[in-house]
This record gives structure tokens, C-alpha cells and sequence, in this order.
């Protein structure tokens, strides 16, 4: 009888790849990680969901042209710009994290100016840490447009606006409670498994996510009106 083997395989450097991390074989046959597979499709309806967000900013649009363009004009690009780049930079680096969580690397095994060596914990709390300063300015920049008259109930533009950032906005705070409850689960444990590394690749898959869907919503509401589309 064909032997069962349940373990990924590991490379000759000893590191573990994502790819062998998302399938266990059983008799030649590679079967998909069912957290990994149940992450996709649940971020599969996360798709649907801001689909409609971005529906709805459109159609609202298409009604009221004149007010978008008089209060998108209302927004700091620049401001907006800089929060970006932070937030996509998040994503870099929580790809670091996973990386190193193939290697089964925890901690840092130098001095801490040595990105190279840097274990999964270090590069994921960075990552916190950038996601939340995207939230601190997401939320002074709404103190700003509060201040200006652009607020949830003023007009279509001020609902519009605040219910597709918003929810985004909530999605990454959701991020940065997995990223801080997966670090404290890291800490937890004594020794770092294929099971945590899973775990860091599925945050990972969520991150990546709310970084690309912002990516899409600084367009379509920051870049477009100034280009007049």
C-alpha cells in the first residue's frame, strides 16, 4: 500500500515554502490547506461586499456631479497620498513577516538594524504599527472635513464618502486586532510551528487585501475628481 505522509516537505536549507505549507500529501496527492482555502473564499465575499460600496458611490455620483466636484475638492490629496504610501508600505512588510515565518524564524537572530535577520514578530508588529498610523490619519483627516462642513448627513458626497472609507477604515482596525492577537499567540508558544506559520500567512491574505481595495478607493475618490473623470 502507497505510503501517508502528513507533513509538508522541507526544502534542503530547512525552510518551508507557502506553497508546501498550503497542501499536505496523501499518497502523491496534494490536498489544499483548508484554512488557506477558507480565508480566500471568505475574502471572495469581502470582494462582493465593497463592490457594492463602490456601487453605491457611483450611482450617488452620477446624480450629483456638481456637489463631487465642489467637495472633493475638499480633500488633501497630498495628506491622503502620504497615508497611502504608508498603508502599502504595510503590506511589504507583512510579507516580510510571512516570510520569515517559512523559515520558522520567531525572533531576530541579529541586532535589530539588520532588516535581514529580522523574525516574523518583528516585522508583523512594524506593520501594526503603520497600519495604525493609516488610521490616525484617516481619523484626523475626517476631523478636518468635519470641520470644513463635509460631514456624514451634510449631503450624498459627505454619506457617500464616510460609508465606503469608513468601512474600509474598520476592516484595518479589524487587521491590526488579528495582527496583535497572532503576535500574542506567537508569544504564547515555545516553539514556532507550520502551524503558526499558516496563521501568518492567512493575516497576511486579509492585509493584502485591505491595502489593494484602499488602493482602488484613493483612486476612484481622491485621484479621479482630479482629473476630472
Amino acid at each position: 500500500m502507497a505510503s501517508i505522509v502528513a507533513t509538508p516537505d522541507i526544502g534542503h536549507n530547512g525552510t518551508v515554502t507557502s506553497a508546501q505549507l498550503s497542501h499536505a500529501r496523501v499518497g502523491g496527492i496534494q490536498r489544499p490547506n483548508t484554512v488557506q482555502v477558507g480565508t480566500i473564499v471568505w475574502l471572495g465575499s469581502e470582494v462582493m461586499f465593497f463592490a457594492g460600496l463602490f456601487a453605491i458611490y457611483f450611482t450617488l455620483k452620477s446624480t450629483s456631479p456638481g456637489l463631487w466636484a465642489d467637495q472633493s475638492s475638499k480633500l488633501n490629496i497630498v495628506f491622503s497620498g502620504i497615508i497611502t504610501i504608508i498603508l502599502v508600505s504595510s503590506s511589504f512588510t507583512a510579507q516580510f513577516g510571512v516570510f520569515a515565518a517559512e523559515r520558522l524564524q520567531k525572533w531576530r537572530t541579529g541586532p535589530w538594524w539588520d532588516l535581514k535577520r529580522w523574525g516574523v514578530v518583528e516585522w508583523f508588529f512594524l506593520t501594526f504599527f503603520l497600519g495604525a498610523m493609516f488610521v490616525v490619519g484617516q481619523v484626523y483627516e475626517y476631523a478636518l472635513l468635519v470641520s470644513e462642513g463635509v460631514g456624514f448627513q451634510s449631503d450624498p458626497y459627505g454619506s457617500a464618502f464616510y460609508l465606503t472609507t469608513g468601512f474600509h477604515g474598520l476592516h484595518v482596525t479589524g487587521g491590526l486586532l488579528a495582527f496583535l492577537i497572532v503576535i500574542g499567540r506567537f508569544f504564547a508558544v515555545k516553539t514556532f510551528t507550520h502551524k503558526e506559520a499558516v496563521t501568518a500567512i492567512v493575516v497576511s491574505y486579509y492585509w493584502h487585501f485591505v491595502d489593494v481595495v484602499w488602493i482602488g478607493l484613493f483612486i476612484v475618490i481622491y485621484v479621479f475628481p482630479r482629473i476630472g473623470v
